[in-house]
């Protein structure tokens, strides 16, 4: 069963980031704010319009970003190598919402350290709010998509 959160709720906590470049590419990512109980290396769920997406959490000179949120894990992993052709959905979400580097935008902690929602600041989003997968599953699917 899933709950459903809006992003004025008392549960969900808001932050003010920015997008900002990723590289030396023209491309948006999100640059995430110090406060998130986020590290490095962390797998989130990204809600884009309502569509859970899956991204990691990077670092660079300047703090932890997110380069890109993409449909499943497999496409995730496959962004970050050589030849990995998986559409963007950050980069996607940023063009429809006419949002550039630099500008600003909500970051909701729907469940800290899991899921996240980006909006337009001003507007208001509901997120559905799904249970983690177990970690023993989640373990056996990981080592699966490994051997691949």
């Amino acid at each position: 069963m899933s709950d459903r959160l809006a992003s004025d709720a008392a549960e969900v906590t808001s932050h003010r980031a920015r997008l900002a470049r990723s590289g030396g590419t023209r491309l948006p990512c999100l640059r995430i704010p110090e406060e998130t109980a986020l590290s490095a290396g962390e797998e989130i769920r990204l809600v884009l319009d309502g569509d859970q997406r899956h991204a990691t959490v990077t670092s660079d000179a300047k703090g932890l970003l997110v380069r890109g949120a993409y449909d499943d894990r497999k496409r995730m992993r496959e962004a970050g190598t050589a030849g990995g052709d998986a559409e963007n959905r950050l980069v996607e979400w940023a063009r429809e919402h006419d949002r550039e580097p630099g500008d600003a935008v909500e970051l909701d902690e729907v469940d800290p350290g899991y899921v996240y929602g980006l909006r337009v600041p001003g507007e208001r989003a509901v997120y559905t709010v799904t249970k983690r997968p177990d970690t023993g599953l989640q373990d056996i699917a990981d080592s699966l998509c490994d051997d691949n």
